[in-house]
């Protein structure tokens, strides 16, 4: 059966572009930076329903629940991508992408995975997805089958859903309780989606796991404090993160960090408030680990 695209920005002909293969280099440069531009404008008109989505992602977080990104091809590689990066910049594990044709479809596309709406429900199942999880569909097209598939799965068992689509009025959007529907216009190659509709994906998803996370406590002022220190570079950052939280020397920070394993947040509350690791450690817990909460 033909898949019907006659309608999708993401699939039209971007009339500045015609002549792509004629241009001179820098003209096409040029070209992708104006065009780029329609990126931001194209997210500003949906703050509000990206606002929307964080906000059942917050309370997804609160109770105890995962984000879980849902996509195929590069909009799959997008979510995993950011949930990926999730995990040393706030030391959480709570948000997961799941991919089309599983992890191995990262480097390599596996045929056929994005058209099966019964693979988003093995793939679901394979995480022990429940009630407490939010969902989010990624799809450029907005009508990935494996998407909604996943979206109508997560729907069955109670969990809030949202979606990112890169057209309106999409199909996925109807499978969900909060999309987001936002569209940069045709790319200057045509249907290539990695392009401006994949900047739109990745800019709103960074908005997405970044506001979740300073909403759970994981900023301080706009310090990442709970940054896992799993090489040298990210040792020095939380020294440095220390230092500019209570403005101590060098020393300090470093003295305080090694009674606590390099834990920044713990770190912060002992200079702060003049107590032993065990006491700052049950500070936080009391208000789930909130800094501004225990000062």
């Amino acid at each position: 059966m033909s898949v019907d695209l006659k309608g999708l920005s993401t699939e039209g002909r971007n009339l500045r572009s015609r002549d792509l293969d004629r241009m001179s280099i820098s003209e096409i440069l040029k070209l992708m930076n104006e065009e780029d531009l329609n990126v931001v404008a194209a997210i500003k008109e949906a703050l509000p329903q990206i606002e929307k989505v964080i906000e059942h992602c917050i309370a997804a977080y609160e109770r105890g629940g995962r984000i879980i990104y849902i996509g195929a091809g590069t909009s799959g590689r997008l979510g995993l991508m950011d949930a990926v990066e999730v995990i040393p910049t706030y030391n959480c594990d709570r948000f997961i992408g799941l991919i089309a044709g599983g992890e191995g479809a990262f480097v390599k596309a596996v045929e056929g995975a994005e058209d099966s709406k019964e693979l988003a429900r093995e793939d679901l199942d394979s995480i022990s997805l429940n009630e407490k999880d939010m969902v989010i569909g990624i799809a450029a097209s907005g009508r990935t089958p494996y998407v909604i598939g996943g979206l109508d799965y997560a729907r069955s068992l109670g969990c809030d859903t949202g979606c990112l689509c890169c057209n309106f009025n999409t199909e996925v959007a109807k499978h969900c309780a909060c999309p987001i529907e936002l569209s940069a216009g045709p790319e200057i190659v045509s249907g290539s989606t990695r392009m401006k509709a994949g900047t739109c994906q990745k800019i709103v998803l960074n908005m997405i796991s970044t506001v979740t996370m300073v909403k759970a406590g994981k900023v301080y002022g706009d310090l990442m404090v709970d940054v896992k220190a799993t090489n040298e570079k990210l040792v020095e950052r939380c020294r440095r993160i220390v230092m500019e939280a209570t403005d101590c020397d060098h020393d300090r920070a470093d003295e305080v960090l090694k009674l606590c394993d390099n834990e920044c947040k713990t770190a912060i509350v002992m200079i702060l408030t003049d107590c032993d690791v065990e006491t700052a450690r049950g500070r936080l817990k009391e208000k789930n680990g909130h800094i501004r909460g225990v000062l």
